[in-house]
């Protein structure tokens, strides 16, 4: 048996990495497909007549109905704006795309967690858990892909560092 227990560990880190890759790229595909649905009503969150590019707002429906507790007052303030419309729907674009290409993770998990965090404090307190939702265990996971490098593997981010931009300013990994 311990002839054999070596090769187990680089067994391990491979696994590991393909499951931090594969669950960036469903996390990705989550924002992207939230962005698209959004933007040209696609019948599934949004209808067609509520699309953005039919006149609509992605943020004045969960930001004026999904609110409640201390900050509700505060969103609700924000709903239907133009700029948080188009901060909202670039967050979802930019982080579906930076974790599908498995680039830009550090700003993605700081940008990511930032959305998360407020969509979380949005809806307060949360109505299935004293405490944790959904949003917090993404904002988690988007942290976990930065710090694990997520990118290299089924991803972009080994030819991404390798940049003139990214080895000029590596704070963009």
């Amino acid at each position: 048996m311990p002839a054999t227990a070596p090769a187990v560990e680089p067994r391990r880190q491979a696994a590991t990495r393909y499951i931090w890759a594969t669950l960036r790229i469903a996390l990705g595909w989550v924002f992207m497909w939230a962005f698209l649905d959004k933007a040209f009503g696609w019948g599934f969150s949004t209808a067609s007549e509520n699309a953005w590019i039919n006149g609509g707002s992605p943020t004045e429906g969960f930001l004026t109905f999904g609110t409640s507790g201390p900050l509700a007052g505060t969103y609700q303030n924000l709903a239907g704006a133009p700029w948080a419309d188009v901060l909202f729907m670039a967050g979802l674009a930019g982080l579906g795309f930076a974790l599908l290409a498995g680039v830009g993770l550090r700003i993605a998990a700081v940008a990511g967690t930032l959305l998360m965090v407020m969509m979380w404090s949005a809806a307060l307190p949360p109505e299935t858990n004293p405490f944790l939702t959904y949003h917090l265990i993404y904002a988690v996971m988007l942290v976990g892909f930065a710090v694990v490098a997520a990118g290299d593997t089924i991803g972009l981010g080994k030819l991404w560092a390798r940049t003139p931009l990214v080895q000029r300013l590596p704070w963009l990994k």
